[in-house]
């Protein structure tokens, strides 16, 4: 079994409030389960009103679905226009 890990994180440049962020990583991470059945997690940054860091976590058999998954989250991340990617580290056990 192969476990993989993503960690993004994310600057906003256009929240101006908590409230904004999580409307913004709320929408992003609901997609994102929906679509890859992954589990995601806010890890870093709670407090930070412009910035945060999630991980994602993708588990199965072949190690080939799991960096596939992990790839296309990581591409959907790119293309997010509310924000900016500033960093992501992959780890696979």
């Amino acid at each position: 079994m192969v476990i993989g890990f993503l960690s993004l994180e994310f600057f906003f440049p256009y929240s101006r409030s908590l409230k904004d962020k999580r409307q913004i990583l709320n929408s992003f991470k609901e997609k994102i389960k929906k679509r890859y059945n992954v589990a995601v997690a806010e890890l870093d940054y709670q407090d930070k009103w412009q910035r945060t860091q999630i991980g994602f976590a993708a588990l199965n058999s072949q190690q080939g679905v799991v960096e596939e998954t992990l790839n296309k989250i990581l591409a959907e991340a790119r293309d997010m226009v509310e924000g900016e990617l500033l960093h992501h580290e992959t780890h696979y056990y």
